[in-house]
């Protein structure tokens, strides 16, 4: 598969660091010469340097015969320009990054006779993502695969987890009346994530993830050691596009918001745009203000100004005052591995979100879905079982797994049930895998 990338950004660089452990024909085109180097010293991909509306410098590099091309540049302009031309040059696919999120609600323009196939926007994923995990309170990732009949949950766990010093072995024998699986486990200064195996143990402040069936989702709160707990006030802070989305979002679904922007100009615009938000005109690191607004009353603190430093602050401040859940906005995409070390439940970036969903549109065939997880470098996918799939031959524990990736679960005519290793795959199975890159192409044979 042949894709091209225009933008060397956080999005353009993520994208082609995934594509990057699957040997696909990738080339990235952007003018800044200091990260096309960067690229080139840490990635298998192909780079370009110059300007990617250019007819002359797409048709070199082989526009015609590209499967895909991604405009993922910092304007959006740009992005439209470079997909029109790219479509018209040949290209198969073509998806834009826009900042306009009017975009995807309009039905009166259609983007795709102008040569736009797909477009995403950061704000409105990130937006979307916010609320999911404000759904989710003791957890800080969450997805959801066939309406929630199976999810992935991520938490961190603390001493009042009965799990810590068991092993994952241990742990299934003490629990055996709760259904889940542990697929993933991220500890504390190490790089490697863990794929468990049965003497692994849980430590104190790991970073677990488990796959658990509908049935016994509420079970998994006392396991790690927390409360279920239902978020109705919420107060964010900075008015941005993230913040206006994500206080529209939460006022359809009747949670009491309080947004606080420091411009008044813009606060003023907010006030009159959202009608069921109470908008407030000062500076949410000022501690006064955050009292008189009864900080001590807010369930969970979202932070989604333009500075990353002053959204983490901000929320730790808010986690002192008591906050149950804090969400932070964050630039850096080095800030996303030191979320469960500093106190802050959720840190998000809307780059890496985009780029995890723009990956979507690269998977085919059997590969119902596919989700990336929060602090790891690694996939959630959902495969639909083919007739004759090497993965129905054999039953799971004889089927020569590799140690890098985990079954999370199976979903049969519509019922969730455990993958454990005596369990055999049928044709027409939907099967929920965990992943590390190294691993993909090997799991991705099995289910053909």
């Amino acid at each position: 598969m042949k894709i091209i990338i225009a933008g060397a950004g956080d999005v353009g660089f993520h994208l082609a660091k995934l594509l990057s452990y699957e040997s696909q024909d990738t080339y990235i085109i952007d003018f800044d010469a200091e990260k096309l180097n960067y690229i080139n010293n840490h990635l298998d991909v192909i780079t370009q340097r110059g300007d990617a509306t250019s007819i002359k410098l797409l048709k070199e590099i082989g526009i015609d015969s590209a499967d895909l091309l991604i405009a993922v540049t910092e304007s959006q302009n740009t992005n439209f320009t470079i997909s029109v031309i790219g479509k018209s040059l040949g290209a198969k696919k073509t998806i834009a990054r826009i900042d306009n999120p009017e975009f995807l609600e309009n039905c009166e323009v259609d983007f795709s006779k102008f040569g736009l196939d797909f477009m995403i926007s950061p704000q409105e994923l990130a937006a979307n993502e916010i609320k999911m995990l404000l759904n989710q309170s003791s957890f800080n990732d969450t997805v959801a695969f066939e309406s929630g009949i199976f999810n992935v949950m991520g938490t961190s766990l603390t001493y009042k987890s009965p799990l810590v010093d068991l092993s994952v072995k241990e742990a299934k024998q003490k629990f055996s009346n709760i259904d889940f699986i542990t697929i993933a486990i991220k500890r504390e200064n190490v790089a490697q994530t863990i794929i468990p195996r049965g003497d692994v143990k849980y430590e104190l402040n790991d970073q677990v993830y488990f796959s658990v069936p509908n049935y016994s989702m509420k079970d998994l709160y006392p396991i790690i050691g927390k409360k279920q707990f239902n978020i109705k006030n919420v107060m964010i802070l900075g008015g941005s596009s993230i913040g206006e989305k994500t206080a529209r979002n939460l006022c359809k679904d009747n949670f009491s918001v309080k947004l606080i922007e420091k411009n008044r100009e813009k606060a003023e615009i907010l006030a009159e745009d959202l009608s069921n938000t109470l908008v407030i005109n000062g500076d949410g690191r000022d501690l006064e203000l955050l009292e008189e607004e009864n900080i001590r009353e807010t369930d969970a603190f979202i932070a989604v100004t333009g500075n990353s430093e002053t959204n983490i602050m901000s929320c730790l401040v808010a986690k002192s005052k008591g906050v149950k859940k804090t969400i932070a906005l964050v630039e850096n995409m080095d800030y996303i591995d030191i979320s469960q070390t500093i106190g802050i439940e959720s840190l998000i970036n809307k780059k890496l979100i985009a780029a995890s969903n723009i990956f979507r549109h690269i998977r085919k065939g059997e590969i119902l879905a596919l989700a990336n997880l929060h602090n790891i470098d690694a996939e959630v996918f959902e495969f639909e079982v083919r007739p004759n799939a090497k993965v129905t031959h054999k039953p799971i524990k004889d089927l020569n797994f590799p140690r890098e990736a985990v079954f999370g679960g199976i979903i049969r005519n519509g019922k969730p049930l455990m993958s454990f290793g005596g369990m055999q795959i049928q044709n027409g199975d939907k099967v929920i895998v965990f992943c590390l890159p190294e691993a993909i192409s090997t799991v991705e044979g099995l289910f053909k």
